[in-house]
């Protein structure tokens, strides 16, 4: 049988709750109407899902500046900018049963402008957050007919970060879509670099494998130009070697082609991405200016 995680045996899942973790599920299902595979999960650590659902009833459920459909409506939002299909089919079937309209889920080009305009905040905030700045608050502050008034913005901010923070969650814990979740298989996400992803395949295995070897094959190229590249170079050291080696890698495994979006992607979830090549890009590159970023001591 299938459990609620790729990464944790369903024999492995006990059976029989203690008092503390019984009382959070308990919660969980008062409050959404259904345990999801999120919280079983999170319920094998009673003090972090209490937390969790504490966080997640107030930000959805409680007294607000922003209408419940459009709360769930930014969580699909921010969901789709990493991808996650299961935070997406989730906060869709949310979004029909508090009244949100069919016709948004068409994509984002149907949803009201106001919505539309969290774009920009919300793909920084997922990729490179060090680059919003005041313009982008003022921008969405603005008088006007689409305007944000101040205590609706920070709510909507909020959810923005929290569903790019619980799309990594469900991705690090492999969790799978319930039965009647029907979006293909578990979330796995995509590969930056491969149009034959096994994002949404029921394992690793296939064409993934064959990804992963062509990686390594571009590494090595990319490794023997560099060791060329030295012979030619004065002064270089083993240790500048090392250190250009190591960002090559990274740029190569961890940053998305800016070119390049996976055609298995679900048309659930490209249909609510706009720039959808927008990805992370490494704001420590040598020899480049850095941008501001904010500090926090």
């Amino acid at each position: 049988a299938r459990g609620p995680s790729t990464f944790i045996p369903l024999g492995e899942i006990p059976q029989e709750v203690g008092e503390s973790s019984l009382h959070q599920l308990l919660e969980a299902f008062v409050s959404a109407g259904r345990v999801d595979h999120v919280a079983m999960v999170m319920g094998l650590h009673p003090q972090y899902l209490s937390s969790f659902w504490k966080t997640q009833y107030l930000l959805l459920r409680m007294d607000g500046p922003l209408p419940y459909h459009k709360r769930h409506y930014i969580a699909i939002m921010a969901a789709a900018r990493h991808r996650c299909s299961y935070l997406v089919g989730l906060h869709m079937r949310e979004f029909l049963q508090v009244g949100g309209s069919p016709a948004w889920l068409q994509g984002l080009h149907c949803a009201p402008q106001k919505l539309r305009n969290l774009n920009e905040i919300n793909k920084l905030l997922a990729h490179r957050p060090w680059l919003v700045t005041k313009e982008h608050i003022e921008a969405l502050l603005r008088p006007g007919q689409d305007s944000w008034s101040l205590a609706e913005l920070v709510q909507a901010l909020v959810l923005l970060t929290h569903y790019h923070s619980l799309a990594s969650f469900v991705f690090g814990c492999g969790i799978r879509p319930e039965g009647e979740q029907d979006m293909g298989s578990s979330c796995w996400p995509p590969s930056p670099h491969s149009n034959s992803s096994p994002a949404f395949g029921d394992s690793m295995g296939g064409s993934g494998g064959t990804d992963a070897v062509h990686e390594v094959e571009v590494l090595m190229e990319r490794m023997k130009l560099l060791q060329e590249n030295q012979l030619e170079e004065e002064g270089v050291t083993q240790e500048e070697m090392a250190t250009r080696f190591e960002l090559e890698k990274t740029e190569n495994l961890l940053v998305p082609s800016s070119d390049i979006l996976d055609p298995s992607l679900q048309s659930n979830v490209r249909c609510f991405l706009e720039d959808p090549e927008f990805g992370y890009k490494d704001f420590t590159r040598r020899g480049e200016q850095a941008p501001p970023t904010f500090r926090a001591q």
